[in-house]
């Protein structure tokens, strides 16, 4: 076990979830933090990584993975350190976008995955690119779908459809959606995702499914994670998220790789970093950058085919019938 206090959540909350036949693995990282993560297609298969954000866990990319695997792709999804059956510290000072970057960097290491594309989501997005400045060489293509790189810089101003941007007056203007977000993560008692996941989907989700969201977090212990991102996000140019996203939106600069958006078309929380991406990374120019129509934020649960057969083409494989 590490030395930082961790809780594991049992594995009976995890009894045949819906949509969700993998088996689990794990690894354990240098600080003796273990990582859960799901590993399906041929061994050989050219390697993808799927990152979900905040409040979910690998069984977001449930549809996309079993798509991907049957293109003949290796997909792995790993949870979060503090999300689904990952290690979850229960301090949350334990938790930092530098941080996040880090493990993330040492999963990879620990499974020798080398020239892997990269889909992002959420959260994700932060901490998946970050590998770019990490562990340079490593990604050999990105897929970044209704994420954001806050950095509350001043050229955001009129870019997204959340405001974040300084001032010249040295103030910073923050929509108001995105502060009510933040609180909502602090005062929902009990912490319960499918809230969330709910909240931020164009359609129904399935009562089975929501539940499968809430299954990692059945007490307030293993909540720290999911109750601390929100509050690191880069609303102000000087908070080390933002600082951090200025230094990966640096690299990006200089990314000759192949880069692609597939935003939904129903996320305002993203909306505008789509364009503020494109125009920022070599590798997306002159490509065609799908929309999805008919999604919200967690577009995975709502068009997780349709991901998946974006991700396959992008990577050059082919969808299955």
């Amino acid at each position: 076990m590490s030395a930082v206090q961790v809780v594991r959540t049992p594995e009976e909350r995890f009894p045949e979830l819906p949509g969700f036949p993998y088996a689990p693995h794990y690894v354990t990282l240098p600080d003796g933090l273990r990582m859960h993560y799901i590993d399906e297609g041929p061994a050989g298969a050219e390697p993808l990584l799927l990152l979900h954000g905040q409040p979910t866990w690998c069984y977001l990319y449930r549809t996309v993975v079993a798509r991907l695997a049957t293109s003949g792709l290796r997909a792995v999804a790993p949870d979060l350190v503090g999300f689904g059956r990952s290690d979850k510290p229960v301090a949350r000072t334990a938790h930092s976008v530098r941080g996040h970057v880090e493990w993330m960097a040492q999963f990879v290491d620990a499974l020798r995955l080398r020239r892997l594309t990269l889909v992002v989501q959420d959260w994700g997005g932060p901490i998946g690119l970050g590998l770019l400045g990490a562990r340079p060489g490593l990604v050999r293509r990105v897929v970044a779908t209704n994420t954001a790189l806050h950095t509350a810089d001043a050229d955001l101003e009129g870019r997204l459809a959340w405001a974040c941007h300084a001032n010249a007056d040295g103030t910073v203007t923050v929509e108001q959606t995105l502060l009510d977000y933040q609180r909502l993560t602090q005062e929902v008692t009990p912490f319960r995702p499918s809230l969330f996941v709910q909240g931020a989907t164009v359609s129904e989700v399935p009562d089975a499914v929501l539940a499968a969201y809430d299954a990692p977090f059945p007490d307030e212990a293993s909540c720290a994670g999911p109750r601390q991102l929100p509050l690191l996000m880069g609303l102000t140019p000087g908070s080390e998220c933002a600082r951090l996203n200025r230094r990966t939106l640096d690299v990006l600069a200089g990314f000759e790789g192949p880069f692609l958006t597939a935003f939904s078309d129903g996320d305002p929380g993203t909306r505008g970093w789509a364009e503020v991406l494109r125009d920022h990374v070599p590798g997306a120019a002159g490509r065609a950058h799908p929309t999805l129509a008919g999604a919200g934020h967690f577009l995975q649960e709502e068009r997780g085919a349709e991901l998946a057969d974006v991700v396959a083409r992008f990577v050059g494989g082919a969808p299955p019938a």
